[in-house]
């Protein structure tokens, strides 16, 4: 049976490219848009007050299956995660020649560190970049300084040392920026920021990622998985973690963790 969380079908409405696998009342094909808003929630339902499943960041790459009532059902290309947006997020398709490599940083209404704010860019917001001005890059929408920027082709060295940088972000379900984020979030943000591409949720890590290694001799990098939880190791003994008991990425032994949680390492798998 095909992942309800990577799949765009419904009873009623389906992706084209499903017809033949599962039964709907009406098909689409789809339209290709990007995000335009620094994040935004992939919500369970059309609701401000359905769950958060995911967020998509800006210059993400989505399929729009459906517009509704100011939401659009969409799936994501990065992950094929599947959800609903707020149709105001979308616009039309960009191409980016620079992402962001800080946890966050602000898009500026003037190049000037003193002007007003118009939103805040998370890590691996993808960005369209106009033209040089003095120490700011000219984006759709406003302007963003050019040390918190780097080519796509740049990539991070050490994706651990991306998650160290979001000590004490707060912990928040589905998300996947410094202003909150999930224990699968921050594996997958910080992998991505290295050029590596990796499904969104625990179960889904678990299944694909690296080898497994359970019972090796820890080390910097391992993927430590419990049922529902990740982190990565910092060293042979301090896990790093995004978590609901210290409400935020914190770094802890990981006995400390085993104990807490109750239950054995599920799995440990290194790239």
């Amino acid at each position: 049976m095909a992942d309800k969380r990577l799949t765009p079908a419904r009873p009623d409405l389906a992706a084209s490219h499903l017809k033949g696998q599962v039964e709907a009342a009406a098909f689409a094909e789809g339209a290709p848009c990007s995000v335009i808003w620094g994040r935004i929630a992939l919500r369970a339902a059309p609701s401000d007050g359905a769950a958060q499943d995911s967020e998509l960041l800006r210059g993400e790459a989505v399929t729009v299956y459906e517009r509704k009532n100011g939401w659009a059902w969409v799936q994501a290309k990065a992950d094929s995660y599947v959800g609903y947006v707020r149709e105001a997020a979308l616009g039309p398709v960009t191409t980016a020649e620079a992402r962001v490599i800080l946890p966050l940083t602000p898009l500026l209404c003037a190049p000037d560190v003193k002007s007003p704010l118009r939103d805040l860019l998370p890590m691996n917001a993808l960005l369209h970049c106009q033209s040089l001005d003095g120490d700011f890059v000219t984006v759709e929408g406003g302007f963003v300084s050019s040390r918190a920027l780097a080519p796509l082709s740049q990539v991070a060295p050490d994706f651990v040392a991306v998650a160290e940088q979001f000590l004490g972000a707060p912990y928040v379900w589905g998300g996947k920026s410094f202003q909150g984020l999930d224990c699968s979030g921050l594996i997958q943000t910080s992998l991505q920021a290295t050029g590596i591409s990796a499904p969104r949720d625990t179960d889904m890590m678990e299944q694909s990622l690296g080898e497994t290694v359970l019972g090796a001799k820890l080390k910097r990098g391992d993927l430590v998985f419990w049922k529902g939880h990740v982190g990565v190791m910092r060293d042979g003994e301090i896990l790093l973690h995004a978590n609901a008991f210290h409400m935020q990425v914190a770094s802890e032994p990981l006995s400390a963790a085993v104990e807490r949680i109750g239950s054995p390492v599920a799995t440990v798998k290194r790239l």
